[in-house]
């Protein structure tokens, strides 16, 4: 299951230095990039998009994200919507994986669910060391991920095991900042990251 931060919110940390429609662009190729990652993941059976735009989802299923008054809005909220509506329909694993890694390949996931599948509950931390880009359940097992601000020891903290993953490189470089993108550049990101920096990048230099 993949939440997707609607447009408004999307990658303000990229900010001053990118503009909030370059944002709204990039985060939506961020997205893309890895929802086709993890479709094309060969363990992977079905895979859930919550957010407000069917228009990302392609080959997984749309779950909208909870709407209306009362009802509280976020990714953990999103997350835990998610979760919910992948056990009602199917009894299996359940892994989240947030949608900003544009240079996840898809023998990454594949290696990482296998790691993941050994323990009840599993989470991937990410390349700055504190957060969190996967966590995974086992089938029957409570889940209630920890992303968020420091989620890395969080998760470790509520019994999540963590997965060595220093040769998945795409699975634990999210892109929040300037410097997380030029990394990730420098490593290799998906198709629709790739074009969406060069329309940018030639935008920028159109006088």
């Amino acid at each position: 299951m993949i939440p997707v931060k609607g447009a408004p919110a999307a990658k303000s940390r990229l900010a001053p230095a990118v503009p909030h429609d370059a944002r709204a662009v990039l985060a939506r190729a961020f997205a893309l990039d890895t929802i086709a990652a993890a479709v094309g993941t060969r363990s992977v059976g079905r895979v859930l998009v919550v957010g407000d735009d069917p228009s990302l989802a392609g080959d997984a299923e749309f779950v909208p994200e909870p709407g209306g008054e009362g009802v509280e809005h976020g990714l953990l909220p999103a997350i835990r919507h998610g979760i919910a509506r992948a056990r009602a329909d199917a009894p299996g694993a359940v892994a989240v994986l947030l949608g900003d890694l544009p240079a996840l390949r898809s023998e990454e996931l594949e290696a990482a669910l296998a790691a993941a599948a050994r323990h009840p509950l599993a989470f991937v931390r990410d390349a700055d060391g504190t957060g969190s880009t996967l966590a995974t359940a086992s089938p029957g097992v409570p889940f209630e991920p920890r992303f968020g601000r420091e989620s890395a020891a969080l998760h470790a903290a509520a019994g999540f095991v963590e997965l060595a993953a220093s040769d998945l490189p795409g699975l634990t470089r999210d892109v929040d900042t300037v410097d997380g993108l030029e990394t990730v550049l420098h490593h290799g990101v998906g198709d629709h990251t790739a074009e969406a920096v060069a329309r940018l990048a030639d935008r920028k230099g159109t006088p």
